[in-house]
């Protein structure tokens, strides 16, 4: 069985994310996928890699899960990220979400996303095609 929240070192697979979050009760299901793109501000980037305290990450996105799903009155709700090289266009993390109307399903999709880059303990590097590499944290870079 697919855990709703996971820190993975493998792809993640959208699809089985989106049937965590199937309900009955609810009138949309969003996802959202964070994926690896080619730049990042003015630095063409080659490869992407994450690095996380798992046991902290996934009690603090479980913490956050909790809140999304009492703060917006969620159906049902998973968060996948995953650690480890992450090529460019494959998604890094996934947000699925259900609720019975679709305001609430895109603002707690939002607030999450905000949420995981805040306080969750998990690090980017980025690794640039003109050579050298700086970790991301929360947006902001460090050599």
């Amino acid at each position: 069985m697919i855990p709703a929240v996971a820190v993975l070192g493998t792809p993640l697979d959208a699809l089985a994310i989106r049937a965590l979050v199937s309900d009955p009760a609810a009138g949309a299901i969003v996802i959202f996928e964070g994926t690896a793109r080619n730049h990042h501000q003015d630095q063409a980037v080659e490869s992407l890699a994450y690095e996380a305290f798992i046991p902290m990450a996934e009690a603090e996105l479980q913490r956050l899960r909790m809140e999304a799903m009492n703060r917006f009155a969620l159906c049902r709700c998973a968060i996948h990220h995953r650690i480890g090289p992450v090529p460019i266009l494959e998604a890094a993390v996934i947000i699925a979400i259900s609720s019975a109307h679709r305001k609430e399903a895109f603002e707690a999709a939002a607030w999450l996303m905000d949420r995981i880059k805040e306080s969750v303990p998990i690090w980017k590097r980025e690794q640039y095609q003109k050579g050298g590499a700086m970790w991301i944290e929360g947006g902001e870079r460090h050599p």
